[in-house]
């Protein structure tokens, strides 16, 4: 692999399924999952096959179609799991098994009454049993962004060891700072023996909103794998949003690191998955969100209107959004109003305009948002309405 490219790691159809009411049947997590391949992900996390038999079901369905994506069931540190998992990956043309264990000093004590030393035997037979089965394996300390840097060093060192080809270094609660993950991520570039072997894994929670910041650090410092989710859904308060790690790459060139992601596929993608988990997406989400290229601002509308990149970093054709939308509200200036009875046939002059603005203002103080046939309410019922139709 590339030392700029930063491969994506979907789990939309694992991570992102574990907000509650958003259970994904089998045909819908196959339309999404070969999307996902459309897209360019790197890695489709499917499922977690032991789960449920549907789980298991769904994984097998989309090794059978996946083209071009590695393939990704998750597991836990038991030899159950993973046997189960490597079932339902036996159709996939490149097979993943996801294991791990938790690894901070509150899951050890509290969650598995255990020690330190044995949960590096717990992890080095995992490892082991995984790659049994699979050449490629993804070893997850789980609550690494909680670990203390030294022993989440010798963990990796062991699942290396071990046979992992990739270590997932999860901040599972969101609690890390960007300048805490990436100095983590860096400490374990420049101190886990063997770590030339492995990818590092960025795979972060958003419970203080730093996901995306977070991913993005651990990549700046040396991590090569991206795991997130499309409009950023997960478990609590979401993942990272893999449209915004993206776009972020994408509009840094100077980063030097890039992905495979057709990203004006993400639009769409993002649609889908909204509708198929029925899960509404904000509004204001960036990149995909409704407004994320909308502008009813005076100011920004005259701005826009004059040359987009006053006020997009982004062009909206990158992301498959057609184009900027001009909003008209109260907050609008002449120009937008122009511009949109343009739109809609109307080539106004400047005094013709400034008479038909002072009526739009009053229409529109009477509702959040003018749209098209309000433009032409508000034309007909002006004093100019036959000198601007006879013109």
């Amino acid at each position: 692999m590339s030392n700029t490219n930063v491969q994506i790691f979907d789990t939309t159809l694992r991570d992102g399924e574990q907000v509650p009411g958003c259970k994904l049947n089998t045909e819908q997590k196959l339309i999404i999952a070969e999307q996902l391949d459309l897209l360019g992900v790197d890695i489709i996390e499917a499922g977690f096959p032991v789960s449920s038999p549907g789980d298991f079901k769904s994984v097998e369905a989309i090794s059978k179609i996946v083209k071009n994506a590695t393939v990704c069931g998750l597991t836990r540190s038991v030899e159950n799991d993973i046997k189960v998992a490597a079932e339902a990956l036996k159709y996939a043309k490149k097979p993943r098994i996801h294991t791990g264990i938790g690894t901070s000093d509150s899951h050890i004590k509290f969650k598995f009454k255990s020690t330190r030393e044995d949960i590096l035997d717990r992890a080095f037979k995992a490892v082991s049993y995984a790659k049994s089965f699979v050449e490629d394996v993804e070893f997850y300390a789980e609550d690494a962004g909680r670990t203390d840097n030294e022993y989440l060093a010798r963990v990796c060192e062991t699942a290396i060891k071990a046979g992992a080809t990739v270590l997932n270094i999860p901040d599972t609660t969101g609690y890390c700072l960007p300048s805490e993950y990436g100095a983590k991520i860096k400490y374990l570039k420049e101190n886990v023996k063997g770590i030339e072997k492995a990818i590092l894994s960025c795979h972060c929670h958003n419970d203080l909103g730093l996901a995306t910041a977070n991913s993005i650090e651990g990549v700046i410092n040396g991590a090569r794998q991206i795991e997130c989710t499309i409009n950023g859904i997960g478990e609590r308060a979401g993942n990272t949003a893999l449209e915004e790690v993206v776009m972020i790459l994408k509009q840094h060139p100077y980063l030097n690191l890039d992905t495979r992601i057709k990203t004006e596929m993400l639009f769409g993608l993002s649609q889908l998955v909204s509708e198929n988990m029925g899960i509404y997406t904000q509004p204001n989400k960036a990149i995909v969100g409704a407004n994320a290229f909308a502008h009813s601002s005076g100011i920004h509308q005259d701005g826009v209107i004059k040359n987009r990149e006053t006020y997009e970093i982004i062009d909206p054709k990158d992301v498959g959004v057609t184009e900027s939308a001009i909003v008209l509200t109260a907050r609008s200036g002449r120009a937008a109003l122009a511009y949109r009875a343009k739109n809609v046939g109307y080539e106004l002059t400047k005094l013709q305009l400034d008479e038909i603005y002072k009526n739009f203002l009053d229409f529109a103080d009477t509702k959040k948002e003018v749209v098209d046939s309000d433009i032409h309410y508000i034309i007909e019922n002006s004093k100019i309405y036959k000198e601007i139709t006879s013109a």
